[in-house]
């Protein structure tokens, strides 16, 4: 090793086995190498986490690298710079003396610049006759021209891995919503089958993911639900395969021609007919307790679920229903919470509440308490929808009302 290469810190600042490795390897730069030192700093960013810095720190670093006089680090070339800390700290944009030391020390440490301390501490350079820089005590940026295809690989794998974990929080939202809307589908087409076992599946294996994942976490995530989804396709293709899941509508059919309505309109005749299925899963409430409302004036009351529905809008009972087991979802409200108001009111009236409830979602605590109070008192035959409906509708007039009225411009 040759002796020119090796300096040995000022002060309290203890020499290391790690330091002299750094230095040796800073000499050993292959003759003629050159690097954009720009494209060493965005190298060097990209990999901060893994080489251990923070975001001051690489303002440091860039401070550092704006005193060297040319665009590129090259081997022969005056790789030191000194400037005092007065002007680095003006330049990482107004760094306190302690974090500016703090940082450069960090630098340090993980073998990005090197210090080359003079006798007495000081940064400066020697001149010859001439003006040219003959020895200079400061900061050697040699690490960085001798690190620049390791810092590159850190960078590009850093880049990789934020690209497949990007790819896999995507991967992860489809199977979410496969999974979503082929639970509810399955629930709201009153198919047989214990759907609500895959629903509480479904909520357990999102329940152990931690709010920031890690790569490891998602892909155990996605793994858990892929699987849940392969099952719960071949459920249904068995189904499809003897003719269940098409029965659905063939009930509806025979409770509409059974059914004396009531409405002259075929959305609120659909309104009379419940989609949910009973605790036993085997038969069909042909006739609610409650009365379900014209479902226009329901949506005329709770516009905002309309934005739920199938192409942002809602034209049946059988939307209406759909677009509610999204929001019920939305709103934290559980699925047995849910399915147990649609045993007691019918799966209109259930959709209507859950309507309801998304339009005074900012003034209602807790959705899942507030529909269960409602369910209770349906079953007590203490509830009906009218005043909450008239209530809502009441709000949007007076809403309305208040809106100024656009005076007509006139040329």
């Amino acid at each position: 090793m040759e002796s020119e290469h090796v300096t040995t810190p000022f002060g309290r600042r203890a020499m290391t086995l790690a330091s002299l490795t750094r230095q040796a390897a800073a000499g050993r730069i292959e003759p003629g190498r050159s690097v954009d030192k720009w494209k060493v700093f965005r190298d060097a960013s990209e990999a901060h986490e893994r080489l251990g810095l923070q975001d001051r720190t690489l303002a440091v670093l860039h401070a550092l690298l704006s005193f060297h006089p040319e665009n590129e680090l090259r081997q022969g070339s005056r790789l030191i710079v000194f400037p005092s800390n007065a002007l680095l700290a003006r330049r990482a944009h107004g760094m306190a003396g302690a974090t500016l030391r703090r940082h450069l020390a960090l630098l340090v440490e993980t073998g990005l610049i090197i210090r080359k301390d003079s006798a007495n501490g000081k940064r400066y350079a020697r001149r010859d006759r001439v003006g040219e820089i003959g020895t200079a005590f400061g900061f050697d940026l040699s690490p960085l021209l001798a690190r620049s295809d390791e810092l590159a690989l850190l960078a590009q794998q850093v880049a990789s891995d934020r690209t497949a974990f990007r790819r896999a929080k995507e991967d992860l939202t489809i199977c979410r919503r496969n999974l979503r809307k082929l639970i509810s589908a399955a629930i709201c087409e009153g198919i047989p089958g214990d759907w609500l076992a895959f629903e509480e599946a479904y909520t357990s294996i999102l329940s152990r993911m931690t709010r920031s994942p890690r790569m490891d976490e998602v892909l155990t995530t996605l793994h858990d639900l892929a699987l849940l989804q392969e099952e719960l396709l071949n459920r249904l293709q068995q189904l499809d395969n003897t003719g269940n899941a098409g029965t659905s509508d063939a009930h509806n059919e025979r409770h509409l021609q059974d059914s004396k309505p009531e409405y002259p309109n075929e959305s609120e005749q659909v309104g009379q007919v419940a989609m949910n299925r009973r605790p036993d899963h085997t038969c069909f409430r042909a006739t609610p307790p409650l009365k379900a409302l014209p479902l226009e004036l329901v949506l005329r009351a709770c516009p905002q679920i309309i934005g739920y529905g199938p192409r942002q809008g809602v034209k049946s009972w059988r939307e209406l229903v759909n677009a509610s087991i999204i929001v019920r979802s939305m709103l934290g409200i559980t699925t047995s919470a849910y399915q147990s108001a649609c045993d007691i009111v019918g799966a209109e009236n259930a959709a209507t509440m859950i309507a309801c409830i998304l339009e005074r979602s900012e003034q209602i605590n807790s959705p899942g308490a507030y529909l269960h109070d409602l369910t209770a008192r349906a079953g007590r035959g203490e509830f009906s929808l009218v005043p909450m409906i008239t209530a809502l509708l009441r709000t949007r007039k007076r809403e309305m009302q208040s809106k100024p009225i656009a005076e007509p411009q006139t040329s």
